[in-house]
């Protein structure tokens, strides 16, 4: 059996890469490993289809830490090693060259990864999936000399590469099975914007459609044919149609799996010296009173660090409202808070919709559930206040500008 040797961490993106600072942040001087599948030391994924995609960042600006920073910290950081087993009663991890490595804790953060298009030729040169460095660059170099590129699906990095793509003067067509982009996410009323936003950026947006396969010619994809038997054209094809949990390495060392590794508020999992956190990780939150896995930036700052304090024995429950952003063309996003799909009875709007300078709030029997602030900035403390105090608010106040909305929250304490 391997000797334990402090602290594990599988999965060397921002989410491990943090919870490895936080630990070295709270005093734990032990040894800390940090293992990863890639060649790249951490790096934080949403420039992949934002800034760096655009060619706006520089590549040094997507790591989380600078080169030298692990080892003056202290922190094994292992890279292009692959973890294929774990043991929790043996406490420790078996990697691809048959070694092993004992540990007293162990943090999951193995991520996600893209779901693949379920057709033929869905893995021909020229089609794309965003997830890794390597994998924009490839499509950075795609739209530099593609004409014409057909996206599938209207998901959050669909609609992020289409703007690029746009920016570097590209036709594009966009394929969504459902009626508009966004629609679980956002629902009708906000969703409609983001159509318009990309429509009148001259994107081609069909809804409804169905993929049947993607054509090529000598291995390398030429075109999408649809399920109605038409066919577009491309010179690459870019597939955003969600991730999946990368919960194989948990499932087989027997942890409890459900839409990604369950663990508690604490980020514990089924395994008292076992947590997770990030996109991997399917988290009661105490607010909501459920487990939710959030795919977002935020939350693989956030959680980690909540981890790796309850890996140190801290009373830590992990209870931060979902946060996520955009930046599309002209319009910046910042979503707080969490709807389920059709889990809400009325949007209030707040601003111009016209401009596109606007709040969005999602209320269920008047509380807030989520805003959303549209080229509206400063705003996010006050939205959060409103989304956890699961108070009723006026929605004729809520959708006034005259009013704070700090304001809306002071009432009298018998009202409501």
């Amino acid at each position: 059996m391997a000797a334990n040797t402090g602290f594990v961490i599988v999965g060397a993106g921002l989410a491990g890469a943090k919870a490895a600072q936080t630990l070295r942040e709270e005093g734990f001087d032990g040894p800390v490993v940090l293992l990863g599948e890639e060649s790249e030391r951490p790096y934080e994924r949403p420039p992949l289809s934002k800034g760096y995609l655009l060619g706006k960042d520089e590549r040094d600006t997507v790591y989380v830490h600078p080169p030298r920073w692990y080892a003056e910290h202290g922190v094994d950081l292992r890279l292009g090693v692959a973890v294929t087993a774990i043991d929790p009663a043996g406490h420790e991890v078996t990697l691809a060259d048959g070694s092993r490595i004992g540990y007293e804790k162990l943090l999951l953060t193995t991520g996600s990864s893209p779901r693949r298009l379920p057709v033929p030729g869905a893995d021909l040169d020229g089609v794309h999936y965003l997830r890794r460095l390597a994998d924009s660059d490839r499509m950075k170099e795609a739209f530099e000399s593609a004409s014409r590129v057909v996206v599938i699906g209207a998901g959050w990095i669909g609609l992020e590469t289409t703007a690029a793509a746009r920016a570097a003067g590209v036709e594009v067509t966009v394929l969504e099975t459902a009626e508009l982009p966004l629609l679980r996410v956002l629902g009708r009323e906000v969703s409609q914007i983001f159509a318009e936003l990309h429509t009148g950026h001259g994107v081609d947006l069909r809804f409804g459609v169905q993929v049947a396969e993607i054509t090529g010619d000598g291995g390398r994809a030429n075109g999408v044919l649809l399920a109605d038997g038409s066919r577009i054209t491309a010179d690459a094809v870019v597939v955003g149609v969600g991730i999946t949990p990368n919960v194989q390495l948990a499932d087989a060392a027997g942890l409890e799996v459900d839409n990604g590794v369950l663990v508690d508020s604490h980020l514990r999992t089924s395994h008292p010296d076992v947590h997770a956190a990030g996109d991997v990780a399917n988290a009661f939150h105490p607010m909501l009173g459920k487990h939710i896995r959030v795919e977002h930036w935020a939350n693989a700052v956030n959680q980690p660090q909540a981890a790796a304090k309850a890996m140190l024995g801290q009373d830590v429950a992990y209870d931060r409202v979902p946060y996520f952003f955009t930046d599309q063309y002209d319009l910046g996003m910042e979503y707080t808070g969490y709807v389920e799909p059709g889990g809400y009875d009325e949007v209030v709007f707040r601003g111009r919709r016209d401009t596109r300078e606007f709040i969005a709030f999602w209320l269920a029997e008047g509380r807030v559930l989520a805003g959303m602030n549209v080229n509206v900035w400063d705003v996010t403390d006050p939205i959060r206040a409103l989304v956890t105090s699961r108070r009723q608010v006026d929605a004729t106040r809520l959708a006034d500008s005259d009013v704070p909305l700090g304001d809306l929250l002071d009432r009298p304490a018998s009202a409501g």
